[in-house]
């Protein structure tokens, strides 16, 4: 990206994906070098651009796939005037599988992934025994993946892959985590639908 284009007053927050097999360079993104945070799936970006905005240390990546949610957490970080934002699109298993350089990212965060219901599309989960390993490799030391669904089903099983993993050890989500919510989830929570959160940090 040019660096006009990471300062404020920039065209566009979408980073343009130069290659699919290289992983990205990140030190070319953001003008300071700070620790990476991750969301995968931004959804409409309510909670990414209020989370980029309180947390100025911090550089921050938005993959979402569909470009029109794309779109509008990049006008929401541009209105924001956030020069440690930058949003990709590309799927997100892929994204961390061959993208994401090893020990990058100091958290991950995805909220309300797709469920899939349907025990024969199971296989099509972001979440399962698999996606832990990928996520042990592209998390730095210490380093945090934050969940959140609305489906029941769905957080048993994402508990499950987790437990099933030494790699990994539960702990809290931060009060100030929970506190940024997303449009989406506010909608749900007024129906008397609540939130499930977990978290796990990462071992060696």
């Amino acid at each position: 990206m040019d660096m006009i284009e990471r300062k404020i007053g920039a065209v566009t927050l979408i980073y343009p994906v130069a290659s699919l097999v290289e992983p990205v360079p990140f030190h070319t993104l953001f003008s300071a070098a700070q620790p990476l945070e991750v969301e995968l799936g931004s959804g409409d970006g309510s909670f990414l651009a209020q989370y980029a905005g309180r947390q100025p240390a911090r550089n921050f990546i938005g993959v979402e796939r569909l470009l029109g949610r794309l779109r509008k957490l990049d006008r929401k970080g541009l209105r924001a005037g956030l020069t440690n934002l930058r949003v990709l699109r590309i799927e997100a298993s892929y994204f961390v599988e061959y993208l994401l350089p090893s020990e990058s990212v100091s958290a991950l965060h995805i909220y309300f992934p797709d469920p899939w219901p349907k025990r024969k599309h199971h296989k099509n989960r972001l979440i399962n025994e698999r996606f832990t390993r990928l996520a042990h490799r592209v998390l730095a030391p210490g380093g945090v993946i934050y969940l959140r669904t609305d489906n029941v089903e769905y957080f048993e099983w994402m508990l499950a892959a987790f437990a099933g993993s030494p790699q990994f050890q539960a702990v809290e989500t931060p009060v100030e985590l929970r506190g940024l919510v997303t449009d989406f989830e506010r909608e749900f929570n007024a129906q008397g639908i609540p939130t499930r959160h977990a978290a796990y940090q990462k071992q060696g």
